[in-house]
């Protein structure tokens, strides 16, 4: 499909507003402000798909379905994940788990084959989960925590460091 001159015009100018003129957009469009400490170019994202959903139409009715069906089986699942995705407790991770921390009741267990990404001082930073660990940069790990101080160069916790 091709889009109109004008259209791509007025996306390319998004580009030009400033932060406070993208912000009251955000608003405009969802109601609220946007999240503490979101990135200026994620403002003009939404601001550009906004404005292409308005004029070409938006999301298809079979995406749309799709969409309300990944909530509703999130929500039958309750546990954030996808369905058929397993959950490690907090206990199965640290042995017997009475010191815990509550917070952490749940976390995700990674698939063989999952594909982590991390920015990293303007790097993007890919991890592949496989059936004896992580694999980065060639190399074989069994923690992603490894993978992290290698790329940091200090400690950090990994399921931390890669938003798990």
């Amino acid at each position: 499909m091709a889009i109109e001159p004008k259209l791509q015009l007025e996306v390319a100018a998004l580009g030009d507003l400033s932060r406070d003129e993208l912000v009251a957009r955000w608003i405009k469009i969802y109601g609220c402000p946007p999240p503490s400490g979101v990135r200026r170019d994620l403002l003009v994202r939404a601001a550009a798909w906004h404005l292409q959903a308005k004029r070409l139409g938006g999301l298809s009715p079979e995406t749309k379905r799709r969409f309300a069906e990944a909530v509703r089986q999130v929500g039958i699942n309750g546990s954030g994940t996808a369905s058929g995705s397993a959950s490690v407790t907090s206990n199965e991770m640290q042995g017997d788990g009475k010191n815990a921390d509550p917070a952490a009741k749940q976390r995700r267990s990674l698939s063989k084959g999952a594909r982590l990404l991390r920015d990293w001082n303007g790097k993007t930073h890919v991890v592949d989960v496989t059936a004896e660990g992580f694999l980065f940069e060639g190399k074989s790990y069994r923690s992603l925590s490894a993978i992290a101080r290698k790329i940091t160069g200090a400690h950090w916790s990994g399921p931390r460091f890669f938003g798990l």
